[in-house]
């Protein structure tokens, strides 16, 4: 029998559980900038070590400066110059050897005592130089050699940073300390050539980036203020080699840097040096130069060609630094673009480069090459924004000028940006791109259109641009799919529709000279898009092809009232003959849709409501419009309904009753807005019949007039009659109402208006034949009874 298993100890008796101790919440630290770190350099220089020995060197070192600059200023001094100099060389001697013998017990004394005598005596073989004359140049550059490579020697060998810092600035300090303002710059450069070699020597052992640092700010900045009160044309041949020598000095040393990297630690570069180097030193070059663009285009192209070798040599093994060669590269063989060729030329180099960094950027996965493809085209835009406004061309050949093809490079730069980031799946920069290059190709072929076309050839012109257009951007929506470039396809045709009105009202045949080439290419390239679009589906598909639509009802129509310009057609003929590729369109959309949704096929179905509702308003419009036309149907005699205006006006009215008898929502609407429009189209047939028959001006007095009254009176009460008859027969109250009620009308009108015309035989007729169509049909047509089944078909 199995044993049973003891109880479960009392809640007491068991332990609690610790509470899972709560994460610990990491604190990123925050690295920090350059003006921290230098803050606390300063801070430890003065806080640690020996720092009594530290002030106490600083002070001494200017005040033996000082006081060799008043003794030769003064003269006060007894003991000849050649003992004081030696004297304190001497001195400066003995505190080398203390302190190189101190090294080891007192490390932070003995150094700071090694380099205040460095200083000391680098100052002591100046004055004797320059300000003395006791020493040749040649013995003096020895003694610079010997002293310089000795601190840096020290420095190496007791690794020693303070020490190297202490002797640099003392060396670099020590001929602005003792000037006389009369110096020779060609020793002055050579003594700080001197000091440069040593940083490069120490560069070899050290990774000391703050002397480096220091060194490289001392002497361009030094270098600069001589440049600026001192440089004139003709020292350019005793200034060049040092401004070579310092640049191959300051490239040589962020790469010795990079070099001393450990295994397993990151890149090293000194963006610093890489990148302030040779900015630095192209600015002085082309100060020495005085601004002279060719030799500093082939400067800029040199250091191109040089940044270019460093960086296929460094990437292997430092990929950051040469990367940031690379980046000099490009960016020097940018700026020789317009330093050696003119702003058009810098522009189209700008922009293919930019495209191509773009392109470099994609494949590596770097924002940096992107951003400086980005930059190199707006630059590129805003050359020719420059050139245009500021250096007009005068050329004489269209599309094959300077701008011309600086405009379109820039288009194409755009294009093919934004291609490269619709294959990298980069939608936004994609479109931004695009949207650029579409806005240069545009600017850049109008403008060519304004500058060379006639003012009467230039719709023609336009229209084939709108035909390449449509054709490249029907391509690219082949290629790509891409909804911006379908849009393009869809606004070109909108933009189509504005041409072709142009032609219209610019008199302009469209079907003649190069307006038709134009037509033809239009056609030819609409079809195509068409046919790329409707792969694609979507609602720029149906703005483009109701567009088309439109923009041969346009083009259609300007060739017809071309050639009926100046015919001897009346006015009726020739407002029906405008409207009747309107008309057209409409039945073809109605009856034959097959026929109008080439090269669509099926799709049209989708927005065929759409193009019908389009094509049906503005029919209403020019139906509208119509009203007011006299209806002139010169040469043929002029026949009530059967005249060109309103049996225009006809077909309107009877393509809006199948219109609306096929459209679910407008079959409700379909009896009053027909029975509306059809009074309206009488009313105005019957002023036009008084206008044409009666000999009345049509004019604003033609509503005032006793025919005009009359007749109105006639044909409402003959209308309101046929109401009441039809109504009563087909047991339709609602019809026979309706009769009855323009009846009422008559008769308002008769009391109202006809009233006063009583005294003539026209208010006469109208009281006397209104009276007996109301007998009559009050004996023919009695109402009908309410609620017949009859009313419900009415």
């Amino acid at each position: 029998m199995p044993a049973t298993p003891p109880p479960p100890p009392p809640a007491a008796a068991v332990p609690p559980t610790p509470a899972a101790a709560a994460p610990a919440r990491t604190v990123r630290k925050t690295e920090p900038d350059w003006f921290d770190r230098a803050g606390g350099m300063v801070r430890r220089w003065f806080s640690q070590g020996n720092v009594p020995v530290k002030i106490g060197m600083l002070v001494l070192f200017a005040g033996v400066a000082a006081l060799l600059k008043y003794a030769a200023d003064e003269g006060w001094l007894s003991v000849p110059i050649e003992l004081r100099l030696s004297g304190i060389a001497a001195a400066a001697i003995a505190a080398l050897a203390l302190g190189w013998r101190e090294r080891s017990r007192r490390r932070a004394f003995a150094l700071s005592l090694q380099g205040g005598a460095i200083g000391i005596l680098l100052l002591t073989v100046f004055a004797a130089l320059r300000l003395y004359h006791l020493l040749p140049t040649g013995a003096a550059f020895a003694l610079l050699v010997v002293l310089v490579a000795g601190a840096g020697l020290l420095a190496v060998l007791q690794d020693a940073l303070a020490l190297a810092l202490l002797g640099l600035v003392a060396g670099f300090a020590a001929p602005i300390l003792i000037a006389t303002g009369g110096g020779d710059h060609v020793a002055l450069f050579g003594y700080y050539l001197v000091l440069n070699l040593a940083i490069l020597a120490i560069a070899w052992r050290k990774s000391w980036r703050v002397l480096n640092l220091l060194g490289f700010l001392f002497t361009f900045a030094i270098g600069t203020a001589w440049g600026v009160l001192r440089y004139e044309r003709a020292l350019l041949s005793s200034t060049e080699p040092f401004l070579l020598a310092y640049f191959a000095i300051y490239l040589a040393v962020p790469i010795l840097f990079a070099g001393r990297r450990r295994a397993g630690q990151r890149d090293l570069v000194d963006g610093t040096l890489v990148f302030g180097n040779p900015l630095f030193a192209f600015a002085l070059q082309a100060a020495l130069l005085e601004g002279e663009r060719m030799p500093l285009a082939l400067i800029a192209l040199g250091a191109a060609a040089l940044y270019l070798l460093l960086a296929w040599w460094q990437r292997p093994r430092q990929r950051l630094l040469g990367d940031s060669f690379a980046v000099l590269a490009v960016g020097f063989a940018t700026l020789a673009v317009p330093l050696a060729l003119s702003a058009r030329a810098t522009a189209s180099t700008f922009a293919l480069e930019g495209a191509a960094l773009i392109w470099l950027g994609l494949r590596q996965q770097r924002w940096l090459p992107q951003i400086a493809g980005w930059t190199l085209q707006a630059l590129a835009a805003l050359a020719l924004v420059f050139a245009a406004l500021f250096r007009p061309d005068s050329a004489t050949i269209a599309l094959a000028n300077p701008s011309c093809i600086s405009i379109l490079l820039l288009a194409l730069a755009g294009c093919a940006s934004a291609w490269l980031y619709h294959r990298a799946a980069r939608h936004v920069p994609a479109l931004l791109f695009y949207l650029w290059g579409l806005l240069w190709w545009c600017l850049g072929m109008l403008r060519e259109i304004e500058r060379f076309v006639p003012g009467r050839e230039q719709p023609a012109a336009t229209l084939g641009w709108l035909a390449l257009s449509l054709m490249l951007a029907a391509l690219a929506t082949r290629a790509t799919r891409a909804r911006a470039c379908a849009v393009t396809v869809a606004g070109a045709m909108i933009v189509a529709v504005g041409v072709a009105a142009w032609m219209a009202f610019g008199d302009i045949q469209p079907l003649a000279g190069w307006s038709l080439g134009a037509v033809l290419a239009f056609a030819v390239a609409g079809v195509h898009a068409l046919a790329s679009l409707g792969q694609r589906g979507g609602r720029s598909v149906a703005v483009a092809h109701s567009a088309w639509v439109w923009g041969w009802i346009v083009l259609l129509a300007a060739a017809i009232g071309q050639l009926i310009h100046q015919d001897t057609l009346g006015s009726g003929w020739r407002n029906a003959l405008l409207a009747v590729p309107l008309l057209l369109a409409w039945a073809l959309a109605l009856l034959r849709p097959q026929w109008i949704a080439v090269p669509l096929r099926e799709q049209f179905g989708r927005w065929r409501g759409v193009l019908l509702l389009q094509l049906g308003l503005v029919a209403a419009w020019l139906f509208c419009v119509l009203l007011w036309r006299p209806g002139d149907s010169t040469p043929l005699p002029w026949l009530p309904v059967l005249n060109p205006v309103e049996l225009l006006q006809l077909g309107v009215l009877v393509l809006a009753a199948r219109w609306l008898a096929d459209t679910p929502a407008g079959r409700p609407l379909r009896a009053p807005l027909l029975a509306g429009a059809g009074f309206v189209f009488v009313t105005a047939a019957t002023l036009r019949a008084t206008h044409q028959l009666g000999g009345v001006p049509w004019n604003d007095g033609l509503w005032s007039s006793n025919l005009a009254q009359m007749a109105l009176t006639l044909v409402w009460s003959a209308l309101g009659v046929i109401g009441w008859i039809m109504g009563s027969r087909r047991a339709q109250r609602a019809l026979w109402l309706a009769g009855a009620i323009l009846m009422a009308v008559v008769l308002a009108k008769l009391l109202l208006i006809d009233r006063s015309r009583l005294g003539n035989l026209f208010g006469i007729a109208s009281f006397i034949a209104y009276g007996l169509l109301c007998t009559v049909v009050g004996y023919f047509a009695p109402a009908p009874p309410r609620g017949n089944p009859a009313e419900k078909s009415a």
